[in-house]
């Protein structure tokens, strides 16, 4: 009986390091995080042992991790903003405008947007660079340019300005559009004045060019009138009328129809034909 204590010693032992062990196992698997990356999303990996993976973008899907590792998501699909932007023109006047940017991260620079600007990267990027070149190009143009002939021109020029800074941080820009120009109400009239002036213009234009074209069309017919009636003079000789005045009387002479004929009667010798009444 005495020999059997050390035995039951030995295993309450085992059963105590088996069960502290099997809390440790069950603590670690307990405090292991998952992340959840949707569609449309990519993650960032942060430890806070060794900072940022500058390496790994995690895909969409079901991700599991330490307790101490974190997973940042960042939406990868285009997205759109609308910002108002008050700007000066060439001339000194305030311009307001209403601008949408259309932009995405870029997937395989996500680490190194992460570290560099974080989640909050449209403000602290894109938006200041947008202002900045929106200013920077409409004080190039006159008011009467943004408002009619040059629009696409200017959001042309606001592209190229905004890519060339934004690309180089790891941001993509598909599209920059001006919804609306907003001009003070003395130069939106001043500018409605002028474009009625000058579709007045063309119309005049255009009906004077109307009118020479009409001129030009009556002057032709006219010429060709008197060429017409020359040529018919010329031919017009005494024998010629003669021999026609001589052949209208035979088909007349053969016809059924009751006349008289009185023969040498007329100037020219043709004969006078009565009847048919």
């Amino acid at each position: 009986m005495a020999n059997s204590y050390p035995n039951l010693t030995r295993a309450a032992v085992r059963l105590a390091v088996g069960f502290f062990l099997f809390l440790i196992v069950a603590g670690m698997a307990g405090g292991c995080m998952t992340t959840t990356i949707t569609s449309g999303q990519r993650g960032v990996k942060y430890s806070i042992f060794g900072g940022t993976d500058l390496e790994t973008v995690f895909g969409e899907g079901l991700h599991v991790h330490a307790p101490w590792v974190d997973i940042i998501r960042y939406d990868t699909r285009v997205q759109e903003q609308l910002e108002d932007i008050n700007a000066l023109s060439s001339d000194g006047l305030n311009i307001g405008m209403d601008v949408s940017i259309r932009w995405r991260p870029e997937v395989e620079s996500l680490p190194q947007l992460h570290t560099t600007y974080g989640t909050d990267y449209y403000r602290k990027l894109v938006q200041p660079e947008l202002r900045s070149a929106v200013r920077e190009v409409v004080g190039q143009f006159t008011p009467e340019e943004l408002y009619s002939s040059r629009r696409t021109e200017l959001q042309g020029a606001i592209m190229e300005r905004i890519e060339r800074v934004v690309e180089q941080q790891y941001v993509l820009v598909d599209a920059v559009l001006i919804r609306n120009v907003q001009l003070p109400e003395q130069i939106q009239q001043a500018i409605a004045r002028k474009l009625e002036e000058e579709q007045e213009a063309e119309r005049y234009e255009f009906t004077l060019r109307k009118e020479q074209l009409e001129a030009e069309r009556k002057r032709i017919e006219a010429e060709g009138q008197a060429e017409y009636q020359r040529i018919i003079t010329q031919s017009l000789s005494p024998q010629f009328l003669r021999y026609k005045g001589i052949e209208a009387t035979q088909q007349l002479a053969q016809s059924p129809n009751a006349k008289t004929v009185i023969i040498g009667s007329g100037d020219d010798g043709l004969p006078v034909i009565l009847g048919g009444q």
